[in-house]
């Protein structure tokens, strides 16, 4: 008897338990936790909504939404997870037997003022860090737009935003050709995951380090991503080390949540088109941290 094929909420649930192991730079890993933010934090959370994920082609994406911040708050009284939802409610509401792609655009062409509403009703909830005021479409008050319109006016200066006005292109063109193309040259989840989160900091910049920091900050973490020898190296390990201590200091200020966000989302996306197998091998154990803990 074959064994059954995993379901969008388990796909899902990996694709964060991978996300918060792999030993990224400046982002909460095993070994580097934040004083309020632990590893086990994640977990927790990425177990959370897998039953709600698992519900979503049947329900509206703002339920979605909304139901995973709510189930994630039972379990933490932190915001671990808001950008990954965001992300992963639009793909998870593609039924499995139709085309990624296509479902995901029409899942995202069809969202509406309540969508708005109950995303607005999860953002104060999961009460994320430094969103600042919104001339337009402010999430204290009441929407009157639906939601992918709403997600239009931050799209220049949010990279989550970009992907529901964009249909996530920039996801599917690049971000998870060169994951997967990673995973299969290194054989090596981990290790892909660092290389990846080394490219998109480079190509993109990080939505929460911009909100947090400015241009000039992002501009210097991209100088230093271009710089990073080969991580496996002894001359990348300890760029890689330096890289993840600056992001660190200053109270964790550089934090590349966003980039992180999208790691899971392209995970999710590998893993539930077979570009990814479930038991692929994950530890790194040439990663730079491990040769200095």
């Amino acid at each position: 008897m074959s064994e059954c094929a995993p379901t969008i909420g388990q796909l899902a649930q990996l694709a964060c338990t991978w996300e918060v192991l792999a030993r990224k730079a400046g982002n909460v890993c095993p070994g580097r936790e934040f004083p309020d933010l632990t590893v086990n934090d994640f977990l927790k959370s990425a177990a959370a909504i897998a039953p709600i994920l698992d519900q979503a082609p049947t329900q509206p994406l703002g339920v979605t939404i909304l139901r995973c911040i709510e189930e994630t708050r039972k379990v933490v009284n932190t915001n671990t997870n808001l950008g990954i939802v965001l992300l992963l409610a639009p793909l998870a509401s593609v039924p499995l037997a139709e085309p990624l792609q296509t479902g995901l655009a029409r899942i995202l062409a069809a969202t509406t003022i309540e969508d708005s509403r109950n995303v607005f009703a999860a953002i104060r909830l999961a009460r994320p860090g430094g969103l600042g005021d919104a001339p337009e479409q402010d999430i204290k008050g009441e929407p009157t737009l639906p939601l992918r319109d709403v997600m239009a006016l931050a799209a220049e200066r949010d990279l989550i935003a970009e992907q529901y006005v964009k249909n996530y292109a920039s996801l599917f063109e690049w971000v998870v050709p060169d994951l997967v193309q990673r995973v299969q040259h290194r054989r090596n989840v981990e290790q892909a995951i660092v290389e990846n989160q080394i490219t998109l900091l480079i190509m993109r910049p990080d939505s929460h380090i911009r909100r947090r920091c400015g241009d000039l900050e992002v501009a210097e973490l991209r100088q230093a991503a271009l710089e990073i020898p080969p991580p496996e190296t002894p001359e990348g390990c300890e760029a890689y080390r330096k890289l993840d201590a600056w992001l660190r200091s200053d109270n964790h200020a550089r934090n590349p949540g966003t980039t992180a966000d999208l790691i899971a989302a392209a995970l999710f996306v590998a893993l539930r088109e077979g570009q990814i197998v479930v038991d692929a091998p994950f530890a790194w154990d040439g990663h730079p941290f491990a040769q200095h803990d």
